[in-house]
């Protein structure tokens, strides 16, 4: 059986979108759907009939989301899981066998970052995340993805091909980083330093995007290399017109043991478009 597209749904607006995107790429590549819905009983006192109520809410609710979702894309396969306990535990749960796991942008709080509920999934889910949010998908063109030469980012730049080339689409590989002051290239050997690095890093990401073109040939695939500007920034910049935005889970510059590279989490907490967190396969990294 084909490992289905998890979608976390709730009532707020920004999960209709992200079961609207989640539909379009199951009829797309031919993938069930499954739509979870969390209620946290945990702390509900049963004496009274509560946990039978909200249960009995969130089977309607699914009910509805269900129906919904299929008049979207009638050739899909839609099915429901209503879970206790946190959203966040659950959809982590969900993602060892699904293929990708969606959920909405949530209600921000000021400055337009994410719930935590959101950045949760993103940093523990074990396949892709798909983070969506109420943008306007009118005008926005190709597929953007981040890269720094660290595995992790090699990876996303694959997903990010693979998605561009199915969805007809240009893709966009940006490697952003600071070149040194000037007060660092002293006692350097003779030569411009800036331009030695710059240099070396344009190899990092030809090497990135290094058999693209044999694998698929009528991708167009635009190489842009950032010389002042921050990753997070950089990627921010770029996705305002983007039609997706493909970041690895963490980069080179990220510790071991942190489960969202700080860039990924920037991101999410702009969220400039739709956004996937890139998780291809494990990657083991020295000690």
């Amino acid at each position: 059986m084909k490992e289905a597209i998890v979608v976390g749904v709730s009532d707020s607006p920004s999960s209709d979108a992200a079961t609207r995107w989640a539909m379009q790429r199951a009829a797309a590549l031919k993938l069930p759907v499954q739509l979870v819905h969390a209620v946290d009983d945990r702390w509900a006192y049963d004496a009274i009939g509560y946990n039978e109520w909200i249960r009995e809410s969130g089977d309607k609710f699914l009910a509805t989301a269900k129906d919904r979702a299929s008049k979207l894309e009638p050739t899909v396969e839609v099915t429901t899981d209503l879970v206790s306990g946190g959203a966040g535990y659950a959809l982590r749960k969900k993602s060892k066998k699904a293929s990708m796991v969606v959920i909405g942008s949530g209600h921000s709080w000021v400055g337009g970052s994410l719930t935590d509920r959101a950045l949760q999934v993103a940093a523990v889910a074990q396949c892709p995340v798909a983070v969506i949010g109420e943008h306007d998908m009118a005008n926005r063109h190709g597929v953007l993805v981040g890269t720094d030469g660290s595995e992790e980012s090699t990876q996303a730049v694959a997903f990010a091909a693979a998605e561009a080339d199915r969805e007809g689409q240009e893709l966009t590989v940006l490697h952003a980083f600071h070149l040194p002051e000037p007060v660092v290239s002293r006692g350097m050997p003779p030569g411009n330093f800036s331009e030695i690095v710059a240099e070396e890093e344009r190899v990092v990401l030809a090497e990135t995007v290094a058999g693209l073109a044999d694998k698929y040939p009528d991708l167009k695939v635009h190489q842009v290399l950032e010389t002042h500007m921050r990753p997070a920034e950089a990627l921010l910049a770029a996705a305002a017109t983007a039609r997706l935005l493909v970041v690895g889970s963490k980069g080179r510059g990220g510790f071991k043991r942190l489960l969202l590279g700080s860039t990924a989490h920037s991101v999410l907490g702009q969220l400039p478009c739709p956004v996937i967190i890139s998780r291809v396969h494990a990657v083991k990294h020295s000690e």
